[in-house]
């Protein structure tokens, strides 16, 4: 899309696929404009989204607690089984919630797409970005319960944190794009989603350590790159075990991958969005 001045000339991309990454700069502000107004959608002059921020993850870690803690109790590693279930939380809760807003981002703003032009990806991108707030909100909430249970967090932990949130957002966006673009098209494919996310949770670990996998099978956790943040954020943090750095690098590389492919898939699908929405 080359500009002359003031005029800017839309062309169509031919046969090959093309990334055009290069427009996600150009039109940064826009996607912040797109952030600020779903932050505020979200927590202007309402009680709720600020409560459900700070309800829905207290209450997961409570009811995981309760049963699998102290009624199936499940090991935690010699870590509270509180901390030890809302560090995965913490990671998990950004990632399912940034996924499903990137898979309704399209529907959602469909009055934009048919009226003016813009880079559709800034619509997904947007979407998963805003679930930060919540992120900090949970983040603020794991402090205050390692002050509660009198635990001395690592300090690594926290300096990794900007890679293992990267990691999330590539996996859920990737992962999103694809979803969102075949949910233009097939509208039930939502319901498939949530189906994955829950299917997803129990095949990470958040709820139980990686010592009760038998260790033939420990390697299938390297293809979830999810598993390899919460692993590893709960190592780097609560100090459970060293760092695993190659699960770690492995998570990254394939989390990039699915980037890289729901972007591919979008860009092909891209193209009838307008007449199809």
């Amino acid at each position: 899309m080359p500009h002359k001045g003031n005029i800017t000339i839309i062309r169509p991309s031919g046969g090959k696929v093309r990334l055009h990454l290069d427009e996600i700069w150009r039109y940064r502000d826009l996607i912040y404009i797109l952030v600020m107004r779903n932050v505020k959608i979200r927590y202007k002059q309402t009680i709720v989204g600020i409560a459900g921020a700070i309800i829905s993850p207290l209450f997961s870690m409570i009811i995981f607690t309760v049963f699998f803690g102290k009624l199936a109790k499940l090991p935690s590693d010699n870590v509270p089984y509180a901390i030890f279930v809302f560090s995965g939380l913490l990671y998990w809760n950004y990632f399912s919630t940034a996924l499903l807003n990137v898979n309704q981002s399209f529907l959602a703003d469909a009055n934009i797409i048919q009226k003016v032009y813009f880079p559709r990806l800034v619509l997904p991108l947007s979407t998963s970005i805003t679930p930060l707030v919540d992120f900090g909100i949970a983040l603020i909430i794991l402090c205050g319960l390692m002050v509660f249970y009198h635990f001395s967090p690592s300090f690594m932990g926290f300096l990794l944190l900007p890679v293992f949130l990267l990691i999330a957002f590539l996996t859920a966006t990737g992962i999103g794009l694809v979803s969102a673009s075949l949910n233009v098209r097939f509208r039930d494919v939502t319901y498939a989603l949530s189906f994955f996310l829950q299917l997803l949770l129990y095949l990470t670990p958040i709820i139980y350590p990686v010592s009760i996998i038998p260790k033939q099978y420990q390697w299938l956790l390297f293809l979830n790159p999810m598993a390899g943040v919460v692993m590893t954020s709960r190592d780097s943090l609560l100090h459970t075990a060293p760092i695993n750095w190659l699960f770690l690098f492995t998570s990254l590389v394939i989390s990039l991958v699915l980037f890289l492919l729901g972007i591919i898939y979008f860009r092909r699908a891209e193209k009838s969005f307008a007449d199809v929405l």
